[in-house]
């Protein structure tokens, strides 16, 4: 696998695009069709004022852009600094850098909008070359893919943090010398067992992990949302919006559902670029 990407990263992302449009398209939304019923399923609950015709154009259009993801991130792998910084603009850098240095931390809510995978690029984008990006990831039962992926995600900076390991990782930069940034995705599913916090969700009872916002309060971070928008094909802008300066003024759980507002929002914007294939709604709200 990480021959193939070094093999592929090496070809210029117009025929990248075209191997997209002509080969990995058409496999994957008519001859593997997958996980096709499940994103109608999700599109349809999610959007039910839309038309039939426009719920299948939001269909169609996900997986143009699900198959661009796949091709952009093996692309990511060779592409400069310059270039990247071209196609990922963060409009706003010195709010996040500003609450970094306030905070000494950061949790920088996102979600699997537009290209979640080349926003790691933020750690070569600071001002403030203090300032240290970590990403957190979920380790690959596949020890192939977790290689790939780590492969990836490195060579855009900053450092992986599996999951499990973050509250450790935490209490070792709670006495760092630098200040640091740590994204965050929060749109999986939570397991039955820690899904604590519910609210409507696209039109859906849908539970959010609440472990950024538990750690936000413990260490007293600030917090953001990365708002990210494709304007065309491969370009993407991301816009920091500061959810809180000060976690533990905060009710309860009001950090996690500001996020909940924030990424739906993200997503009624360019409602083809969210991952629809992730099974979201699997889990049902208990009866109280």
């Amino acid at each position: 696998m990480l021959f193939i990407i070094r093999i592929f990263s090496l070809l210029p992302l117009s025929l990248l695009y075209g191997i997209a449009d002509y080969i990995i398209y058409p496999l994957v939304r008519y001859v593997v069709r997958y996980r096709l019923k499940l994103v109608r399923k999700n599109v349809r609950l999610s959007f039910p004022e839309k038309s039939e015709d426009e719920r299948n154009a939001i269909v169609d259009a996900f997986y143009h852009h699900f198959t661009d993801i796949l091709v952009e991130i093996i692309y990511g792998y060779r592409a400069s600094d310059e270039e990247m910084r071209q196609r990922v603009v963060f409009e706003n850098m010195e709010v996040l850098e500003d609450l970094a240095r306030k905070k000494h931390g950061v949790i920088a809510y996102l979600g699997h909008v537009g290209n979640w995978e080349w926003i790691a690029d933020v750690g070569k984008q600071f001002a403030d070359k203090s300032i240290v990006e970590y990403n957190v990831y979920r380790k690959q039962k596949n020890a192939n893919a977790d290689k790939a992926m780590l492969l990836l995600r490195s060579k855009r900076g900053g450092e992986c943090v599996e999951k499990n390991q973050l509250l450790r990782k935490l209490v070792q930069l709670r006495h760092a010398d630098h200040p640091f940034v740590i994204g965050l995705i929060a749109d999986q599913k939570p397991s039955p067992r820690n899904a604590h916090t519910w609210t409507t969700f696209l039109n859906q009872d849908t539970a959010f992990l609440d472990g950024g916002e538990v750690l936000s309060r413990k260490f007293n971070l600030g917090v953001v949302y990365a708002n990210i928008i494709s304007p065309q094909r491969g370009y993407y802008r991301i816009h920091f919006e500061v959810i809180t300066d000060n976690p533990n003024s905060l009710p309860e759980n009001e950090i996690t559902l500001s996020y909940a507002r924030l990424i739906e929002a993200n997503i009624r914007q360019q409602p083809a670029r969210w991952l629809w294939t992730h099974n979201r709604w699997k889990w049902s709200k208990p009866i109280q």
